[in-house]
């Protein structure tokens, strides 16, 4: 094992990545929050702003799996699709397998420019976390609690306010509304079962209120969905803290792009026409299993150095005093002192493992047995 490499196993040195993480975020919090002023002034003016406050902060986990982890990420679709990547107002409909599949988006969404404009659906208790939901909440995500009857006005208005933004956004919905695990996929199949709609092998029944509406308010602003179906190689199932050592994973990505124009209007129709793309989605999935590959020309984007370099700003900006006041701490001599850095060091060490349980597939939410339980 190379020096480079078994610093990545450090926990000093996953404390430290955090560390800048988290005070870097609530500083870039704090402008955000600073920002509001500018709302009623000129509101554009804000929403550009707050894009390149966003990607200052999304762009560090990005550095992780593009530099630190080294994850190659390869597109299949084909180059007229390609070209337009960056260029338009985009739905992104993406499987929902994996701890990092947000990650492995994001890096496409970096590589094309719109990493900080970059949207989501996203469940309310996210509002609340730290960082994550207060980065949100400035970037005007649409939030919802994932019961249609409380939800439809909050979601209807809030795609609404999306429809003059300023940058080229790509707006992510996970129509599964939960991860994949086999619970939910028993679970999901007897819905559709009772239901009389086709059973899905890969993936769980996409929800299609959230998708439909998002079509009807976007529609004239969105020019195209754009189908993405991720996979890893050698059929691993990577995690952040698999990214956080080092691990390289290779993503592999089909991306298909259909024009808003061939979506159906009529909600029914469209919903049928999503539960279509479904089918289509598990026989891709199918194909890679047996395969190896999607089909279509493979593409690999070139990563970009804006994600190190911020990170690198970051941490000579927050690191450099934190060295400083510790070597202070301890040359003190102290015991209340060293105890309340170590205190300080293991509330942080806390903070950062909480952050990344966010993302673990088993600390997911029980959504998607809501259907069973009614059943029952």
């Amino acid at each position: 094992m190379g020096f480079i490499a078994f610093l990545k196993t450090q926990f000093i040195v996953h404390l430290l990545i955090g560390f800048v993480f988290v005070v870097s975020g609530l500083i870039i919090n704090f402008i955000q929050l600073c920002t509001l002023l500018l709302w009623p002034i000129n509101k554009q003016l804000y929403r550009r702003v707050n894009c390149r406050l966003a990607y200052s902060l999304w762009s560090q986990l990005v550095m992780l799996l593009e530099w630190w982890s080294g994850t190659e990420c390869t597109l299949f679709s084909d180059e007229a699709t390609v070209k337009t990547f960056g260029k338009e107002h985009v739905i992104i409909i993406l499987n929902h397998n994996f701890e990092i599949d947000f990650l492995c988006g994001w890096t496409m969404t970096e590589r094309f420019g719109v990493l900080g404009s970059s949207k989501v659906l996203a469940k309310r208790e996210l509002l609340y976390v730290p960082l994550i939901g207060w980065t949100w909440y400035f970037l005007e995500i649409v939030f919802c609690k994932r019961k249609w009857e409380e939800d439809r006005d909050t979601v209807i208005e809030g795609l609404k306010r999306l429809s003059d933004y300023p940058e080229y956004m790509w707006f992510l919905l996970y129509c599964e509304g939960t991860r994949f695990t086999e619970t939910k996929h028993r679970i999901s199949m007897e819905v559709a079962e009772s239901k009389g709609l086709p059973k899905l092998k890969y993936h769980l029944l996409p929800r299609t209120k959230g998708f439909t509406t998002a079509v009807q308010c976007l529609r004239g602003t969105v020019s195209a969905v754009y189908d993405v179906t991720l996979n890893f190689r050698g059929n691993k199932n990577p995690s952040l803290l698999g990214i956080l050592y080092g691990k390289k994973y290779e993503a592999d990505m089909c991306v298909r792009r259909f024009p808003l124009e061939e979506i159906p209007q009529d909600e029914k129709e469209a919903a049928n026409w999503l539960h279509k793309l479904y089918q289509e989605k598990d026989a891709l999935q199918e194909m890679y299993n047996q395969e190896g590959v999607f089909p279509g020309k493979q593409f690999k984007p070139p990563r970009r150095p804006w994600t190190l370099l911020n990170f690198l700003f970051w941490a000579t900006v927050l690191l450099s005093p934190l060295f400083t006041f510790g070597f202070g701490v301890f040359a003190s001599g102290s015991p209340l002192l060293i105890l309340a850095f170590l205190g300080l060091v293991g509330a942080a060490s806390f903070g950062v493992r909480r952050l990344i349980g966010v993302t673990e597939i088993e600390k997911g939410s029980s959504y998607g047995n809501q259907e069973f339980k009614k059943k029952e």
